[in-house]
C-alpha cells in the first residue's frame, strides 16, 4: 500500500481507502461486511470512510464492530454529518446543535473517542456557514475531531469556508470528498484548481463509477442479478451509465487494461489515482476478493500516452460540466 498526505495536512492516508456506502447495514450481512473490513486490513488500507446516514446510521455500527480490536492509533477513521439520521426538523442539516448531536452518536456507533476527519457532507443552505465552521473548530478543540472536511462541495462554497476560516483563526477543511472517475470529471475544472492552491486534497469516491467501469455490464443485455444496478438502493445513480453508448465505450477500455496486466476495475482505481491532488480513491466491496483485486492499483504509474488512450476512448461520455456538483436547495 502507498500512502499519501490528506491535502497539505501532516495526516497520512492509504491511497486507497475503504468505504461501506451501500453495503455495510444494508446490502451485506455482517459477517460479510466484517471480512471485507479484515481483508482491507490485510491489504494495507488503513483508511476507513463512512456516514452517519448510511443504512439509517447502522453503517457506523457496522464498522465499528468491524474494527474492535484494532490499534486505534494506527487507523485513520472518517465519517460525515449533514443528511437526515431522525424525523425531527434538527435531525438534519450543518447546524450547531445537529452538528454537535450527531458526532456524539457517530462516536458511541464507532466505538472510538474520536474521528481523524469529519465532513461536512453536504453544503447547507439554511445554516450561516460562520456557525457551521465554529462548530467544526469546536470539536478539534474538544479532541472528538483531528480534522475538518467537506464532501461534494462546489469551488465557491470550499472558497469561502477557507475565507473564513482564515479570518476567524477556525481549523481549515483539509479534503474534499467528491465523485470522481474516467466517466465522472466535474471537479477537474474549478475545484481541483482552487483546492491546489489551498492545500485541500480530494477523497474520491465511486472510482469504479459504481462498478460500470469493471466493464461487467454489457451493452444490449440486462445487468446481471445481484449487481448495483439491480439493488434498490444503487440503481438510481447507476442509471445514468447504463446507457449503450457508454457501455460500449467502457468494452473499449478491456485492451488498454489487458495490456498493462491490470483487470478493469484496477485500471479505473488507478487512473483517479494519477490526480496528484487526490489522497485517497474510496472503493467499497461485497467480498473480500473484491477489495483484494481493487488494492492493486496502488503504486500503479499510467504514462501518458495510456492516458491519452483512456481519453480518446471515452471521449464525448465523459461528463465535465463543474455545475454537476450540487447540494440541495432546502435542507432534506
Amino acid at each position: 500500500m502507498e500512502f499519501r498526505h490528506l491535502g497539505r495536512s501532516g495526516l497520512m492516508v492509504s491511497e486507497i481507502s475503504y468505504g461501506n456506502w451501500l453495503t455495510h447495514g444494508s446490502q451485506v450481512e455482517e459477517d460479510a461486511a466484517k471480512q471485507c473490513v479484515q481483508a482491507a486490513l490485510d491489504e494495507g488500507i488503513t483508511t476507513f470512510d463512512t456516514a452517519d446516514v448510511y443504512a439509517g446510521t447502522k453503517a457506523e455500527a457496522v464498522l465499528g464492530r468491524a474494527l474492535k480490536g484494532v490499534r486505534r492509533e494506527s487507523l485513520e477513521i472518517f465519517t460525515k454529518v449533514y443528511w437526515p439520521t431522525g424525523a425531527g426538523p434538527n435531525d438534519r442539516g450543518l447546524s450547531r446543535k445537529h452538528i454537535t448531536e450527531s458526532i456524539n452518536a457517530s462516536l458511541r456507533r464507532l466505538q472510538t473517542d474520536y474521528v481523524d476527519l469529519y465532513q461536512a457532507h453536504r453544503f447547507d443552505v439554511e445554516t450561516p456557514l460562520e456557525e457551521t465552521l465554529k462548530t467544526f473548530d469546536d470539536l478539534v478543540r474538544q479532541g472528538k475531531v483531528l480534522y475538518v472536511g467537506v464532501s461534494e462541495w462546489t469551488a465557491g462554497q470550499i472558497a469561502e469556508a477557507l475565507k473564513i476560516a482564515d479570518e476567524m483563526g477556525f481549523d481549515r477543511i483539509v479534503s474534499n470528498q467528491p465523485q470522481y472517475s474516467m466517466l465522472w470529471r466535474v471537479i477537474e475544472t474549478e475545484v481541483v484548481p482552487l483546492s491546489e492552491r489551498e492545500g485541500v486534497g480530494q477523497i474520491v469516491w465511486s472510482p469504479i463509477a459504481q462498478g460500470v467501469l469493471t466493464g461487467k455490464y454489457l451493452p444490449g443485455r440486462q445487468p446481471p442479478e445481484g449487481s448495483r444496478a439491480t439493488d434498490p438502493g444503487g440503481s438510481a445513480m447507476i442509471s445514468r451509465y447504463m446507457k449503450d453508448d457508454v457501455l460500449t465505450r467502457v468494452q473499449e477500455l478491456k485492451p488498454i487494461a489487458a495490456d498493462l496486466g491490470l483487470s478493469m476495475a484496477q485500471l479505473a482505481v488507478a487512473w483517479v489515482l494519477q490526480n496528484p491532488n487526490v489522497s485517497s480513491a474510496i472503493v467499497g466491496a461485497t467480498r473480500p476478493e473484491q477489495v483484494r483485486d481493487n488494492v492493486k492499483a496502488a503504486g500503479v504509474k499510467l504514462g501518458a500516452e495510456v492516458l491519452a488512450r483512456i481519453d480518446d476512448v471515452l471521449g464525448p461520455i465523459v461528463e465535465r460540466d463543474p455545475s454537476k456538483t450540487v447540494s440541495p436547495e432546502a435542507r432534506p
